[in-house]
């Protein structure tokens, strides 16, 4: 009879929504692995179109979405709106703006937090342990 691991302790999970590889992987790199030493593996999900942010959304289990403000076609502000209006407990959003003028208009998406780019490091690690050790 094999034993299974006692503990259930899991890793937080973060969706990231951009159509740019390059914007998720910035905010994988930035954020990085873990939120300190010792702690459980963030869970990564990267999703490049609004079809299958929204549905991923709307299966849940997710700690917090990091929506790209810039991205084509479907940007993270008019997403976040839309999921903070229909998805029921939705989880905190962290929106992407292209300058630090555009926080206004996160206000608007009814984002959780904003970071504007350029990606600085610590700012957006910071804003993500923040949701993160709230919601621990």
């Amino acid at each position: 009879m094999t034993q299974q691991s006692t503990d259930p302790r899991q890793g937080p999970r973060i969706l990231v929504y951009s159509d740019d590889h390059t914007v998720r992987e910035q905010v994988r790199l930035a954020v990085g692995p873990r939120l300190r030493a010792h702690a459980p593996e963030i869970g990564w999900t990267e999703v490049a179109t609004a079809a299958t942010l929204l549905a991923a959304a709307d299966k849940g289990g997710w700690d917090l979405l990091v929506l790209d403000g810039e991205a084509d076609k479907s940007g993270g502000m008019g997403l976040c709106r839309q999921l903070k209006n229909e998805i029921y407990r939705c989880p905190p959003v962290l929106v992407l703006t292209g300058r630090r003028d555009d926080g206004w208009l996160a206000s608007w998406s009814l984002a959780d937090a904003v970071v504007a780019r350029p990606l600085d490091p610590f700012e957006l690690q910071r804003a993500v342990a923040g949701f993160l050790t709230a919601a621990a």
